[in-house]
C-alpha cells in the first residue's frame, strides 16, 4: 500500500504571504520558508510586520481571495487522487487555506491554526505539533504505507528525508544542490512522471 503526502503552498497553490505582500505593498512579508529554514524564526518575523503595519486576517482573506492553484495543479491532483492516498502537509493555517480548499476539490489537509482576536489582530499561531510533517509521515508508514513525498522548501525536508520517495518541486537552487539525490519536478507533468513508478498499478486497497 501507498500514499503520498504533499506540500500545498509552492507546489499545488501559489504562495499566501507573497500575495498578502503584493497587496499591501509590505515588501517584507515576500521572505518565505525557501529564504529561511527555521520556521518559528520566520512567523515571529512575520507577526511582527503585522502589527506593525495593522494588517488584520481579512487582508490576507482578501489575499487568498485573489488566488487560483499554480497551472496543472488541480488536474495533478485529480490523477493523483485516482491512483492513491493523498495527504496534504502544509506549514499554512486553516484560516487562510480553507477557500482554496474548493479549488482543489476539498483535499484532506493537515496544517496549523492561527490566534487571531476579537478584532481581526493575528496575535500568534499554533503549530498542530512540532515537525508534524515528518511525524506524519512516520505514522503512516506505522501503518504499514510506502510514502512518496514532493515539497519545494527548507520545511519540506525533514518529511522528504522520511519518505521513501522524495521529490523537489521547484526548489530554490541552494536546496536542488544541497540534495542532488532528490529528482526535481519543473511542472506538474515532470512531478507526475516521477511518482508513477512508485505507484505502479491503480492502487484500490
Amino acid at each position: 500500500m501507498h500514499l503520498v503526502t504533499l506540500d500545498l503552498e509552492g507546489v499545488l497553490i501559489p504562495e499566501i504571504w507573497i500575495a498578502l505582500a503584493e497587496l499591501t505593498g509590505v515588501e517584507e512579508l515576500k521572505r518565505t520558508t525557501r529564504d529561511e529554514p527555521d520556521y518559528d524564526a520566520l512567523m515571529r518575523y512575520r507577526l511582527e510586520i503585522l502589527e506593525r503595519e495593522q494588517i488584520r486576517l481579512s487582508a490576507v482573506q482578501e489575499a487568498v481571495a485573489s488566488l487560483s492553484p499554480l497551472p496543472g495543479a488541480a488536474a495533478f491532483l485529480r490523477w493523483l487522487r485516482s491512483r492513491t492516498r493523498v495527504i496534504l502537509l502544509s506549514d499554512t493555517f486553516h484560516q487562510f487555506a480553507h477557500p482554496l480548499m474548493a479549488q482543489l476539490d476539498h483535499p484532506t489537509l493537515f496544517c496549523h491554526e492561527l490566534v487571531i482576536d476579537p478584532d481581526g489582530r493575528i496575535r500568534d499561531y499554533r503549530l498542530r505539533q512540532p515537525d508534524q510533517k515528518r511525524r506524519a509521515v512516520l505514522r503512516f508508514q506505522d501503518l504499514g504505507f510506502r510514502v512518496a513525498a514532493a515539497g519545494d522548501s527548507y520545511n519540506d525536508v525533514s518529511m522528504l528525508e522520511t519518505a521513501e520517495r522524495a521529490v523537489l518541486f521547484r526548489p530554490p537552487e541552494r536546496l536542488a544542490a544541497e540534495r542532488p539525490d532528490w529528482p526535481v519536478a519543473r511542472d506538474h507533468a515532470e512531478l507526475r512522471a516521477a511518482l508513477e513508478d512508485f505507484l505502479g498499478p491503480a492502487d484500490s486497497t
